[in-house]
């Protein structure tokens, strides 16, 4: 891979080890580091102090985990204070900036160097004849885009992408203004990470979330920790799992990297135990199953408590599975005849640690399963939820406290976006209250979720693309095809805090529209304002800026909508303007149209505000039987053919989704390098690579068509055999956009089948990249 322009040359790549605990004064250290390069100790440090806490505080624009319960002062994590920082940067990228850089020179600068440079700080436009964005005042941006709007053929040609970053009561007037246009293109991210626990969950249980609570993962006996990199993606569990193994219950952690999570933390507001480096433990047992082989696992789980069932009905709660069930007896007829061998080929896991698994959770009087994008971005995702939920069922492990399905979310409000109607696939009795309720008349067809729409714009049925804060062009899979798709568009428009390279990779028509941040105090007529997130457990609550905004030109979601649903409709009866002067506005609507969210502004502002009830926390299934249901799905096939490798694409320590702070891994002990592949060191050796070797990955898609990186460096690393991993974005651009579950949607992307090969050329590791760009040259379809 060619290195990005730009780049500060460094200190050679290097990997090691990690064995000191998660967080504890590694992450003090890292925090420091940021504060000073960004120029925010004063600010930032006032900012530890206000983040996750009510009252005037504000919830962190990073990972979904819940606030404490127990009123913690310091609510907060590493990657939450860098998030935040990041956010809060001194530095602006104002229009001298873009005056100096033409867009096909920031083309070739690294993504980090991107964002790095600071601050969006007013609107701009794209000048095709002079490749430059210049600047435009908020109402011409809003008449660009309405008028392109007005003028297509069909509201069905125009997208509208979300990303978790969008509160609430934003996320409320988006959907209504895209329903209002006439179309139900209302592609997320949830698309591509946990549509497929919202599917499983539904056919199970009768919901689309999981059941527990934080309350629930402080009872519990056993906690299974299942494709999870929990210090990391969710920073704040470590305190969880700290006080679990505390109090002595069983933490097993299920994965085919055992992360840094899974074996011990300080966590940093427990001061006495910062002084004296003092260490807990995370886990209690560690299983390392093949890519894609948990569905086995945990189907061995429930062979082995059905086996013992036969001694000791105590194994099983019968009268559960009698009084709330439907479908055990077919359930347990498939489990008898899946035999041993099988489920050890496909787990990779030898039948003593399935047996250690099960034991414990059979031992286990209340037992939470909790998962994360380890489960869903595969082609049988949707199965494998099933088959955690049929192991839950069988020892009545829902519908009490202390235990159930709990899957995690890993951005800020992605699971409120859905929650607030941001779906594709929209119920008919949500569009007769949002009829009713705001007088429009809303389309009943299905629109197109993340993957049809990159595909709906490559063959130009999209023309218009709004992205609602992420970085599309690099979340999305299939890197050039997305590219091709998003320069195909009539027009193309980012609402973002940052420059980041969807702003690059633009329709004929281009806008960037600059928001506020979370961290920023929202000013509207009738006073500053506070919106609302939902986080992994259905806990709504109010979030509070707190700083001066990055520049006096910046508008705030809601307000930038109410621009753009004005100028797009001109007859419209919404109340855009009233609306945005007063959240609360917004938020008594919500109430008449969102099931659980009747009587909003007072519950919400209640200490923690409040949780969105789930019924099956109460036993009430809203299946079609009016019962939980038990799956009989086969065992997916995951063994490699030979020479082949199962690859999954990761984030690393030192990121956030697509936004990049460095090019570390700490936890990983990966230094100065993002364009590597993980592997399992006898595979290395099988295929003559040695600890650094450029390789060549060569990916096959469901559709036959090949995809390959060149020059990455191969690292040792220890992952089951016929394993690999390597990170997004980067790697994205090995999933075909054919390449999605048939039961999800999902892009494949911990699911990818590859051939590694040592490169011809080159030999040695590689300089430090700074984030090199999505790779264009190195990059083949075959």
């Amino acid at each position: 891979m060619e290195p990005s322009v730009g780049a500060v040359p460094h200190a050679p790549a290097g990997s090691h080890p990690y064995r000191h605990p998660a967080a504890g004064w590694g992450a003090a250290k890292s925090v420091t580091r940021v504060l000073l390069e960004q120029g925010e100790l004063r600010e930032g440090t006032r900012a530890i102090l206000k983040m996750n806490h009510e009252n005037g505080g504000f919830d962190c624009p990073g990972c979904a985990w819940p606030d404490s319960l127990k009123g913690i002062h310091l609510d907060i994590c590493e990657n939450g204070i860098k998030h935040v920082t990041w956010e809060m940067t001194r530095k602006r990228v104002g229009r001298e900036f873009f005056a100096a850089h033409t867009v096909s020179e920031l083309e070739e600068w690294s993504d980090f160097k991107l964002e790095d440079q600071g601050r969006l700080t007013e609107p701009l436009v794209y000048d095709a004849e002079t490749d430059h964005y210049v600047p435009i005042a908020w109402k011409d941006a809003f008449e660009l885009i309405g008028s392109t709007l007005r003028g297509l053929d069909s509201p069905n040609q125009a997208a509208y992408y979300t990303s978790g970053r969008l509160g609430n009561e934003a996320t409320f007037l988006y959907q209504l203004m895209a329903r209002e246009l006439g179309t139900n293109n209302l592609p997320d991210c949830s698309n591509m990470c946990h549509e497929a626990s919202g599917r499983a969950l539904t056919a199970a249980l009768g919901t689309a979330k999981g059941t527990c609570d934080l309350k629930d993962w402080e009872s519990t006996d056993a906690l299974f920790i299942l494709g999870v990199n929990a210090a990391s993606n969710a920073p704040r569990m470590l305190t969880a799992l700290a006080e679990a193994y505390r109090r002595g219950a069983q933490i097993v952690h299920i994965n085919p990297l055992v992360e840094a999570a899974a074996t011990r933390t300080i966590v940093p507001h427990e001061f006495a135990q910062m002084a004296m480096d003092k260490a807990t433990k995370t886990s209690t047992l560690n299983i390392q199953p093949r890519i894609g082989g948990d569905m086995a696992l945990i189907r061995g789980m429930a062979k082995a408590v059905l086996e013992w069932a036969q001694g000791d009905p105590k194994a099983l709660d019968e009268e559960f599975i009698d009084r709330h069930t439907q479908g055990y007896e077919e359930y347990r007829a498939l489990v008898e005849a899946t035999s041993w061998d099988e489920i050890e080929r496909q787990s990779a896991v030898g039948r003593q640690d399935i047996v250690k698994a099960a034991q414990v959770y059979r031992d286990a009087d209340r037992s939470v399963v909790c998962w994360c994008l380890g489960i869903t971005q595969h082609e049988h995702g949707v199965d494998t939820i099933r088959e955690i939920v049929n192991l839950l069922l069988l020892r009545g492990n829902i519908g009490r406290e202390g235990a159930g399905p709990s899957p995690v979310r890993g951005h800020s409000n992605v699971q409120g976006n859905r929650t607030c109607g941001i779906d594709h696939r929209p119920g008919a009795e949500f569009l007769d209250r949002l009829a009713q309720v705001c007088r429009i008349d809303p389309p009943r067809e299905f629109g197109l979720d993340t993957v049809r729409t990159v595909q709906a714009m490559h063959r130009g049925e999209v023309k218009v693309f709004c992205g609602m804060g992420g970085n599309f062009a690099l979340a999305a899979p299939d890197t050039r095809y997305t590219y091709e798709a998003l320069r195909n568009c009539e027009l193309t428009f980012h609402v973002s805090t940052k420059l980041n390279r969807s702003h690059l990779v633009h329709g004929k028509k281009a806008l960037i529209l600059p928001c506020l941040g979370r961290t920023e105090k929202d000013h509207q007529r009738g006073g500053v304002q506070q919106m609302s997130v939902e986080d992994s457990m259905s806990m709504v609550h109010l979030s509070l800026g707190m700083k001066k905004p990055a520049s006096p030109y910046l508008l705030s979601e809601p307000a930038i909508i109410a621009g753009i649903a004005k100028a797009a409709l001109p007859r419209t009866k919404t109340p855009w303007d009233w609306y945005v002067q007063d959240y609360d506005r917004i938020r008594d609507t919500m109430a008449k149209v969102l099931e659980g969210f009747e009587d909003f502004n007072r519950r919400v502002r209640l200490p923690l505000g409040f949780r969105i009830k789930q019924p099956a926390r109460e036993l009430v299934f809203l299946t079609p039987s009016g019962k939980a249901e038990f799956s009989t799905a086969p065992l997916p096939n995951t063994v490699p053919a030979p020479g082949t490798l199962l690859l999954g694409t990761m984030r690393s320590h030192d990121q956030w989704n697509t936004t990049i702070y460095s090019d570390d891994d700490r936890y990983r002990g990966i230094k100065n390098l993002r364009t590597l592949v993980l592997m399992n060191k006898k595979d290395m050796r099988e295929r003559g690579i040695a600890q650094f070797d450029p390789v060549d990955i060569v990916a096959t898609s469901k559709d036959g068509s090949q995809r390959a990186l060149n020059g990455f460096s191969a690292v040792e690393y220890a992952l089951p055999r016929g394993c690999a991993a390597g990170y997004m974005p980067e790697m994205n651009v090995l999933v075909g956009i054919k390449d999605y579950s048939r039961q999800s949607d999902q892009p494949l992307m911990k699911n990818l089948k590859v051939t590694i090969k040592r490169s011809k050329a080159g030999a040695g590791p590689q300089s430090k990249t700074v984030t090199a760009r999505a790779p264009r040259a190195s990059v083949t379809a075959q």
